[in-house]
């Protein structure tokens, strides 16, 4: 199934707090969508109007042109997995996943008992009982098996280790790769989950930076290393990102993307010209001063 999801000038206020302001944006690919964002900058706000958990102050939110709030046909169609607590959760595995398959008409058992393997989860273990990291595995067992339409993950890896965390990625890039849908993921884990990502919207105090392509997106930055002097000179107009020096190495980020000539000129002055990371752009666009 496509489904289109679209926001236009949709807007969040609780309290005379301006959550979300005005944001416009079109999903319509079966994509990895990274939702990036410093704490408060509305990311969870956002998505939580998308899986119908509330509904927007003004402006409008629709998949496939209906409104999610209240609507069960589409409800069906968005699986939403954040960090939940367990505590008051006396169920085991097994007996969560049989609920889970009653309402979600994509779900696939075979799917999530693999998962449950690769995860090392005991299925008659009260889920309460579990450590953070292991309930966290049992959420994104829910959110890949589900194999909804529209799947969120919002933080959905807290309390995981390092591998399992990696077990988590491999899995979403397989299973996106055979059973494609819109996969939107909502994480502070820049560095580590960048490869994943095939767009990006980055939300900075509740208004929409930018949404564009992650190859399109990294182009825009460049490092330039190389003798100080030489690097000072070469950049001394562009926008500087960051700038680190040992002994008389300079290596400098810019924001901007260089010409041919540029290239050359910095080849030719014996510089090194290499790409910047998704975090240094993210840093960079929603810095306090922006």
């Amino acid at each position: 199934m496509t489904l289109t999801v679209e926001a236009t000038d949709l807007s969040l206020t609780y309290g005379g707090h301006h959550a979300l302001q005005k944001l416009s944006f079109r999903l319509s690919d079966k994509k990895i969508y990274g939702f990036l964002g410093r704490n408060g900058a509305g990311k969870t706000s956002l998505l939580s109007i998308l899986a119908s958990f509330r509904e927007q102050t003004s402006g409008s939110l629709t998949i496939n042109e209906e409104a999610p709030f209240e609507n069960p046909n589409v409800m069906q169609q968005v699986a939403f997995i954040y960090s939940k607590d367990y505590k008051d959760e006396s169920d085991n595995v097994k007996e969560i996943l049989e609920g889970v398959e009653r309402y979600r008409p994509y779900f696939d058992k075979e799917y999530a008992q693999h998962l449950i393997q690769k995860f090392n989860l005991p299925l008659t273990k009260k889920v309460k009982e579990f450590s953070k990291g292991m309930q966290s595995a049992l959420n994104v067992t829910i959110g890949l098996a589900s194999r909804a339409p529209i799947t969120i993950f919002d933080e959905a890896y807290l309390g995981m280790d390092a591998p399992t965390r990696e077990i988590f990625y491999q899995e979403l890039l397989e299973d996106q790769a055979n059973h494609p849908r819109i996969m939107i993921i909502s994480t502070h884990l820049v560095s580590e989950m960048d490869y994943l990502f095939d767009e990006v919207l980055i939300l900075h105090k509740g208004s929409l930076v930018l949404q564009e392509e992650y190859e399109s997106l990294i182009s825009k930055g460049v490092s330039i290393t190389g003798a100080a002097s030489e690097v000072d000179e070469f950049v001394h107009s562009m926008k500087l990102l960051n700038v680190q020096q040992l002994g008389n190495t300079k290596s400098v980020m810019i924001y901007g993307e260089l010409t041919e000539r540029e290239r050359k000129n910095a080849q030719q002055s014996g510089l090194e010209v290499g790409p910047i990371s998704l975090q240094d752009l993210f840093i960079h666009l929603t810095e306090e001063g922006n």
